[in-house]
């Protein structure tokens, strides 16, 4: 689906933009040298909102890592309640 959107081929983006996922499962996108996502521009600009993943989908309230805060600034959600 993203590489749709992207006007790509699959097998062009997963050679491309893709990596085996930490636990060789799946695929997951890979980063920029500065650890950013391949699809983040600008400050909290995905440039594939509409198809984003589910690895993306909940950031950072749903799927977050020790020190996200320092690679990311994404507003978290806090719980209602």
């Amino acid at each position: 689906m993203i590489a749709q959107y992207l006007g790509r081929g699959e097998q062009e983006f997963i050679e491309n933009c893709t990596r085996l996922n930490s636990k060789r499962a799946g695929l997951s996108i890979i980063d920029k040298p500065n650890g950013e996502c391949l699809f983040l521009e600008g400050v909290n600009t995905c440039m594939i909102q509409s198809v984003k993943p589910n690895q993306c989908a909940g950031f950072p309230n749903a799927w977050n890592f020790p020190g996200w805060r320092d690679k990311c600034e994404a507003v978290e959600i806090k719980a209602e309640g």
